[in-house]
């Protein structure tokens, strides 16, 4: 009975033992942890502790780099009563604030901020963190792209942020939005991008870096920054139905950020490029409908004349997978990467054809010189002299007809300028081909136009 108790006692102590083990060195190493396991044995420590991520320095970089933009423009408002009995007394000019962000980008004053931030300003006013105020000059704007750049005049050398590289930036990544919403200055927010080359189908911009960082009205302009507190992106829209913060935002992608401000810099404009095919993204539906099987990629519906890609080679039906080393499934991707680069830049351009992969060189030629033909109508850019000529500041020119059907109204079509082709604005040619080759060749179209005497008129092509 005595060795019965002594052998209870020794397993007691033992067991106490390798509890208070348990205790002191494994768990107190796990309570900020989850361990996950699965049957494929891929299970790994996920860290809950919120001191293992850390905002702070990322913060303290961004902020002193991000500046409140004040923009005050004047406008004209007419009292139509007054005027009835008074007759036309031209109109009262009442002043308008508006405001926003940028961010430095040099520390000798250069600022990037929205285009829309600054649009129509008679004076601009810029607000350092240090709560210094001074006169901004516009340097240019790109309004296709939603990007101004500023320049102000400093008695010191200016806090920067620094270019990341936007193109790898991984969805799930830790962000923070700097910016002034509603007028606070200096405020940051965090969040994980959501998705990139999200397109919104608006005006021009088709690649945004989409992430869940709370932006407000008042944050347009400012620093989308990585938690090295390097710049990947400018805030520049939410989504919302109301107008605040409803759980998306949206940036311009520092890659494509940063190539228009060295433009405009260098040359006063941006330098656009263009690949010179037209298409669209595949899917299980796209594809059935062509008959093939790749679900993937860039279909190339048509070759521009006289573009890089047709000079390269490439066809009608060819499947672009990739551009350079960046994979391209979809048309915001593929044009994402395109308004990062400049005419005559190369990009190696991986396509299948008939089941076979190749790679091919392509050089990118001058968007300028971009023309598309649809149902028997080949389309080009308006010029400052037809913008001057019609009173009119977008439009794309029938630049010749080569459809038999319409050969017979040739006279009465080529010259003329595109403002609409049903409900889509002729912005561009880019524009428009976009929204053709989505349409589709089978659909007719109603174009609004005017014509060579500057007649507005409207026609339906079958």
């Amino acid at each position: 009975m005595k060795q019965l108790s002594s052998l209870f006692l020794v397993s007691l102590l033992s067991g106490a033992t390798t509890l208070g083990a348990y205790k002191l060195f494994i768990e107190k190493d796990n309570r900020n942890s989850i361990v996950t396991t699965s049957t494929n044995s891929f299970g790994r420590t996920v860290g809950l502790n919120g001191e293992a991520i850390d905002f702070t320095a990322a913060a303290e970089n961004a902020v002193h780099s991000v500046v409140h933009v004040k923009n005050v423009s004047v406008r004209t408002v007419y009292n139509p009563i007054l005027e009835y009995f008074y007759g036309s007394r031209g109109g009262q000019q009442q002043e308008q604030v508006g405001t926003g962000s940028g961010v430095i980008i040099s520390e000798d004053g250069y600022i990037v901020t929205n285009n829309h931030v600054i649009k129509d300003a008679t004076e601009l006013e810029v607000t350092l963190n240090n709560n210094k105020s001074y006169k901004a000059k516009l340097i240019g704007t790109d309004s296709k792209m939603d990007i101004a750049l500023l320049k102000i005049d400093a008695d010191e050398k200016l806090p920067y942020s620094t270019f990341a590289d936007s193109d790898a930036v991984k969805v799930g990544e830790w962000v923070l939005a700097v910016g002034n919403p509603y007028n606070l200055n200096s405020t940051v927010t965090a969040g994980i991008v959501s998705a990139k080359a999200r397109n919104l189908d608006t005006r021009g911009i088709q690649s945004f870096i989409q992430t869940d960082a709370a932006v407000n009205p008042g944050n347009s302009g400012g620093a989308l920054v990585n938690t090295r507190g390097e710049l990947v992106g400018i805030n520049t829209m939410i989504s919302s139905p109301t107008g605040s913060y409803a759980g998306y935002s949206f940036a311009v992608p520092s890659n494509i950020t940063r190539k228009i401000i060295e433009d405009l810099m260098e040359y006063g404009n941006v330098q656009r490029g263009i690949l010179g095919v037209e298409g669209g993204e595949l899917n299980s539906k796209v594809s059935k409908e062509i008959g093939i099987e790749e679900t993937e990629g860039f279909y190339v519906s048509s070759v521009s004349k006289n573009s890089g890609a047709e000079k390269a080679g490439l066809q009608k039906g060819d499947i672009i997978k990739k551009l350079d080393n960046q994979k391209i499934n979809t048309f915001a991707e593929l044009s994402g990467y395109i308004n990062s680069k400049r005419p005559d830049d190369k990009v190696q351009v991986t396509f299948v054809r008939d089941g076979k992969t190749k790679v091919v060189p392509v050089t990118l030629v001058k968007k300028e010189l971009f023309n598309t033909e649809f149902k028997g109508l080949e389309l080009e850019d308006i010029n400052s002299s037809d913008k001057k000529k019609y009173g009119i500041d977008y439009g794309v020119k029938i630049k010749d007809v080569t459809s038999d059907a319409l050969k017979p109204y040739q006279n009465q079509l080529k010259g003329n300028i595109i403002l609409k082709v049903d409900d889509q604005k002729a912005t561009d040619v880019e524009t428009i081909s976009t929204f053709l080759n989505r349409k589709g060749e089978d659909k007719s179209i109603s174009i609004q136009m005017i014509n060579r005497m500057g007649q507005l008129s409207q026609v339906i092509i079958q």
